[in-house]
């Protein structure tokens, strides 16, 4: 049976702050901005620096509790790898000396990852491929983001996460219930890079791109449905699971989503003010917030929600 027995985080040492936006483009406000999205400041990569040396770091820190010879998985998600080829995950392997018969992959999502990587950690333990899944969220959107656009990078942080998922007698990875709607890919895109458009020339298709109404449109449709349906398939409501983590995208669409969900206020988890959104990081980075600060008590039943680009969704619940 899969459980979560450990989570580790991993931050850059470069922290911007609201206030250190100001003057770049006229009119922007940083006190507005922390009372709106909820986001106060946020930390990037270095020059050199990236999403691999940010996953190496946090599995490191786990490695500390974990006799690195007993991982027999890695899976990686990101969507800042190293190269287009090979994998991230080969190289975080090697990096960390793990044993050559671990087999390691990256995985491309955004938001909704850690739910994904939970699932495809729980399906290696079930099937007997694995008993112990070193599952690692590593994003720098940073290196995505335009100089001059303050309004994403007043949202978006770096960050990584690591967390060992193991085979136990007792299980606490509930049913999952995951989606997927590609019409809104174009919704948030990075366009030029890859193969489709590999030449970046300097235009504002080199950066990410965020249709926010969009994705707010997306988010307020996909996500109470979603938070149903993996009540339902796990037997609980809004007044019986014990506490709420969705992905920390800011704090004006968690509030609105925690209404039209009708989820109490003291069960829903709201944690990005210091790190801002670290995409497929915030759901870990949340649960430990959450765990470090004794919110959660043993046996609790924790619903954990991902939602954005792809557009793709997916949740599950948790006891701890």
């Amino acid at each position: 049976m899969a459980r979560i027995s450990h989570i580790e985080t991993f931050f850059p040492e470069t922290c911007i702050q609201n206030k250190d936006l100001e003057g770049i483009v006229e009119g922007f406000d940083a006190e507005k901005i922390s009372k709106k999205i909820g986001i106060e400041k946020r930390y990037i990569v270095s020059k050199g620096q990236t999403a691999l040396d940010l996953a190496e770091g946090a599995c490191k820190k786990l490695l500390e509790k974990v006799d690195s010879q007993s991982i027999d998985c890695l899976l990686l998600c990101t969507q800042s790898p190293e190269y287009f080829l090979p994998t991230t995950a080969t190289i975080l392997q090697h990096r960390l000396g793990l044993s050559t018969k671990c087999p390691a992959l990256d995985f491309n999502l955004g938001c909704s990852g850690y739910i994904y990587g939970l699932s495809l950690a729980k399906g290696m333990i079930a099937s007997g491929q694995a008993k112990k899944v070193l599952l690692v969220t590593s994003e720098t959107y940073s290196v995505h983001l335009a100089q001059d656009d303050v309004s994403n990078r007043s949202i978006f942080g770096d960050g990584a996460t690591a967390t060992l998922v193991e085979d136990t007698p007792t299980d606490n990875l509930g049913q999952f219930s995951m989606g997927t709607d590609g019409s809104g890919a174009e919704n948030l895109i990075v366009r030029n890079g890859a193969t489709k458009n590999p030449i970046r020339d300097g235009s504002a298709d080199d950066y990410l791109y965020m249709n926010g109404p969009e994705i707010f449109n997306f988010t307020i449709q996909a996500v109470p449905d979603l938070v149903d349906e993996v009540l339902e398939k796990n037997s609980l409501t809004t007044e019986t699971v014990d506490y709420t983590i969705f992905h920390q995208a800011n704090e004006y669409m968690l509030k609105y989503l925690r209404k039209k969900c009708r989820i109490p206020t003291d069960k829903f988890h709201i944690g990005m003010k210091d790190y801002g959104n670290t995409v497929s990081s915030t759901i870990p980075i949340a649960l430990k917030q959450a765990l470090d600060s004794k919110k959660l008590q043993d046996g609790n039943q924790v619903l954990l929600i991902g939602f954005g680009v792809g557009y793709s969704y997916g949740g599950t619940v948790i006891t701890v």
